[in-house]
């Protein structure tokens, strides 16, 4: 008996202590996600240089998230969902921010002349997914109760995804129609498949969480 409390005891101690890890990574892709946005909405370059800034220490600091999740991770803990599976969530979670960080880099890079409303709705489209998976990811506490709504936020962040892509596909066809300086014509090219690239490593992360519920479900 004394060892079956045992494993109950390391079962039920380490079955959460994942969770609040990812929801600091969840917050730090919603505060990036909407200082990129900022960034999207304004011409001021003085605000790009400050926003890109902040987005910088957002992703040192998931760097240092994913770090502990690792060592979290290696710990030896008993778990019912594999770790294999929460790796990857955390890792898709660290490589979205990297991708922000890029594109905020790119916007100082390239200096745009101008920042057009269908970059801005893009940026904004990646807010949105990040609002949906920051109230998604402290789901996982209890994922048998909350798999409905775990499963709609999913849906969500798929969903804004395939909108950025029609979004992605008609600016592009206008910026050639109507922009004559290749320069700026290769500026705008670049940032808006940066912003979709966004979109598309907002989807990963609902994509390594669905592969999570199948895995966690099936066992």
């Amino acid at each position: 008996m004394g060892l079956f409390k045992n494993i109950k005891i390391a079962i039920r101690g380490g079955k959460h202590e994942y969770v609040p890890i990812l929801i600091r990574q969840s917050e730090y892709i919603s505060k990036s996600s909407s200082l990129l946005a900022e960034m999207f909405s304004s011409a001021d370059r003085g605000l790009w240089v400050s926003t890109e800034r902040e987005i910088k220490t957002c992703e040192v600091q998931g760097d240092a998230l994913l770090s502990e999740f690792h060592e979290m991770l290696s710990g030896g803990l008993m778990m019912k969902i594999n770790k294999l599976d929460l790796q990857s969530v955390s890792m898709a979670m660290d490589d979205c921010i990297d991708v922000i960080k890029d594109t905020a880099k790119a916007v100082l890079i390239y200096q745009p002349e101008r920042i057009d409303t269908q970059l801005e709705e893009l940026s904004q489209l990646a807010k949105s997914q990040s609002e949906a998976i920051q109230d998604m990811i402290p789901s996982l506490y209890d994922i048998r109760k909350n798999l409905s709504a775990i499963s709609l936020c999913c849906d969500r962040v798929t969903e804004l995804e395939h909108t950025a892509d029609e979004a992605y596909e008609e600016y592009i066809g206008y910026i050639f129609r109507s922009v004559d300086d290749v320069r700026e014509l290769i500026k705008y090219k670049n940032l808006a498949e940066m912003l979709e690239n966004t979109t598309d490593a907002h989807k990963k992360i609902s994509d390594r969480v669905r592969n999570l519920l199948l895995n966690y479900l099936s066992d």
